[in-house]
């Protein structure tokens, strides 16, 4: 296992849609191992294949909570209900975050590290994260959902209390 460059805002290659993978190979087991060892590395809780220069359908992500460690693999969100307002980060836009609005469930169609068809059910924060994560797939930064501007950490906290939000640990 490796730890990957991951790649920030004003590399083209995170505006550029990802291709779906066609076939597990050693070589993408070892990347979805090396995406791990990397995000851990860098304190996130998200990384797609773009974010470490490769345009594959992939990402892996792990909030820390039980039964929320995946590595998705071509992934495609099947249903969302709710709405949920809260701050997002990045690995790829370093040291900003930003409110931004997802909905509070989805229901995702993948496949998991062995090519079997899953469908996972997330609420709260892992939904925030999948959303976050699948958006990158496409070429997508949250700082182009977010609303106004991105902020310092110490502007974020202040924001938070000023409108009693509650903040999630990690970057995605």
């Amino acid at each position: 296992m490796a730890i990957r460059n991951i790649r920030v805002d004003g590399d083209e290659i995170l505006r550029k849609k990802c291709k779906p993978v066609k076939e597990m190979t050693p070589r993408l087991k070892e990347l979805i191992a090396d995406m791990f060892e990397t995000m851990y590395d860098a304190d996130g809780v998200g990384l797609a294949g773009p974010q470490v220069g490769i345009l594959k359908r992939l990402c892996v992500i792990d909030t820390g909570e039980e039964g929320e460690k995946v590595a998705l693999i071509n992934p495609e969100i099947i249903k969302a209900e709710g709405e949920q307002e809260g701050g997002e980060g990045c690995l790829s836009i370093p040291e900003k975050l930003g409110i931004v609005k997802r909905p509070y469930y989805v229901t995702v169609k993948a496949l998991d590290e062995d090519m079997n068809e899953v469908e996972i059910e997330a609420e709260g924060f892992f939904a925030r994260a999948i959303c976050h994560e699948l958006d990158h797939l496409d070429g997508i930064l949250y700082k182009d959902l977010a609303e106004g501007d991105l902020m310092s950490a110490e502007e974020f906290a202040e924001y938070m209390e000023e409108h009693g939000m509650v903040e999630e640990e990690g970057e995605e």
